[in-house]
């Protein structure tokens, strides 16, 4: 009785034993296999020969699930063993991966939306993080993405961003893996390696503020939407301030820049009083401008003087290259083409400056420029102050003649303004800027501000 039962356990064992290797071998592919009937498991690369089988998908899934991992915690050596492993195989193996990897970039710009991004800083994000070709993968992927979404449900802002990144031009989908690699003269690994390094950003760029309507839930703008500034307005505004870089002489500069900077200041003051008469409200709204290296904390408080001169409100979101600038929308528009007028001139006169040395023959160049910027930022700031005051008692008076009390209305925007930038940052980090330290910078960025002198709100004219 005893030797039987030890015989039937003797026998379950080897049962049991012979289960689990036939499980392993299933989900392993080891050359023992599954027994027949059994479904493919998962492999370590890809198949044999050209034919495609179940089982590719979930294995290209797992090998890019993989990848990303391996990049995103900073280990080359294994994302680089996994780009081997998809890029190689027969051709059935490389048309699942292309396909999949597509699918999964397309699906990743659809998820970055919700978290506040734009067309135009998203591309410009993954230049920063992937480098070029990285951002022009970018580009395709989401004019490819836009194609989903019905014209009349998408903000006029985000279309315009869209068509600035060009037209599809690689045809089905589908082909787009293989003319993108023949249009950057890719070897497939590198290809591959790319698509990856951009499925990884995607992944993990942090949450912004929603700015404007996301793609497919925008609706039509009211019948008493207040508009934004006259296109034509802003064409003349540009054309002004494009003379004002290109002069060399300072003069010049100044009575163009002045000009421009009287016809934004005008405008902003009508946009509000007409507001008030169509009893409309709630057209504050922000915008992210870049904010490039070198010197970026310098311009970021640049362009917060700038906001500040113009109604508006700026952060700077330092480990993203950007700031975002909060106002009523014609406010923006005049804070985004003065800043980038005053920065272009700055950084003019900085380099004419050319390299400086200390008496020991020591290159000061980067605290000249870090100083300059200070200093030019400041007088800056002072002049627009004072000028914004000025300004404003001229355009209350000249309402007041009319019967118009621009007081409530002007107190009103700024306290919407305030409002909807509190709601938007409630923790805020003030960053002081780096003291400045070079006197013969500060000295010429002193300079620089007051041949650039945009404090003419005292002068406006209509």
């Amino acid at each position: 009785m005893g030797t039987d039962n030890r015989n039937r356990r003797q026998a379950a064992r080897r049962k049991e034993r012979e289960h689990r290797r036939h499980r392993s071998a299933a989900q392993t592919g080891s050359a023992t296999g599954p027994q027949a009937g059994s479904q493919p498991g998962p492999r370590t690369g890809p198949p044999p020969s050209g034919q495609y089988r179940p089982g590719d998908a979930e294995q290209v899934l797992a090998l890019v699930g993989q990848a990303v991992q391996a990049f995103h915690h900073g280990r080359p050596g294994p994302a680089q063993r996994v780009v081997g492993l998809l890029a190689d195989g027969p051709a059935g193996w490389r048309t699942t991966v292309d396909r999949i990897l597509f699918a999964e970039l397309r699906q990743a710009v659809a998820q970055v939306w919700p978290r506040g991004w734009q067309p135009a800083e998203l591309v410009r994000g993954a230049r920063r993080e992937t480098g070029t070709v990285g951002s022009d993968l970018t580009a395709d992927l989401v004019v490819a993405q836009y194609r989903s979404y019905a014209a009349a449900r998408v903000a006029p802002e985000w279309a315009e961003q869209v068509r600035a990144l060009g037209e599809p031009w690689w045809g089905r989908d589908a082909d787009h893996p293989q003319r993108f690699a023949e249009r950057h003269r890719l070897r497939r690994p590198a290809a591959v390696d790319t698509a990856l390094r951009v499925l990884t950003f995607l992944y993990a760029v942090p949450a912004l503020q929603v700015l404007c309507p996301l793609p497919g839930h925008a609706r039509t703008a009211s019948a008493g939407a207040v508009t934004r500034a006259d296109p034509a307005k802003l064409t003349r505004i540009r054309a002004l301030l494009a003379k004002a870089e290109a002069t060399e002489f300072p003069e010049e500069a100044e009575a163009l820049s002045a000009r421009a900077q009287e016809m934004m200041a005008r405008h902003s003051i009508d946009h509000a009083a007409l507001a008030a008469q169509e009893g409309t409200t709630g057209d504050t709204r922000g915008r992210r401008l870049p904010v490039e290296a070198p010197y970026e904390q310098h311009k970021a408080s640049l362009l917060s003087v700038v906001s500040e001169a113009n109604h508006c409100r700026s952060v700077w979101h330092k480990d993203l290259g950007m700031c975002t600038v909060m106002g009523a929308a014609g406010d923006v528009d005049a804070v985004e083409l003065l800043f980038t007028s005053l920065l272009l001139q700055a950084t003019r006169a900085m380099r004419q400056a050319g390299a400086t040395r200390d008496a020991y023959g020591r290159s000061t160049t980067r605290s000249f420029r870090t100083s300059f910027l200070t200093a030019f930022t400041a007088r800056i700031g002072e002049r627009l102050a004072e000028a914004a005051v000025t300004g404003r008692d001229r355009a209350v008076d000249e309402y007041a003649e009319s019967g118009t009390d621009l007081v409530p209305v002007l107190a009103r925007r700024e306290r919407e303004v305030e409002e909807a930038f509190a709601e938007a940052f409630p923790e805020l980090v003030e960053v002081p800027v780096a003291s400045s330290s070079n006197a013969q910078g500060w000295t010429a960025g002193r300079a620089a501000a007051d041949a650039a002198d945009f404090g003419v709100r005292d002068r406006l004219g209509g």
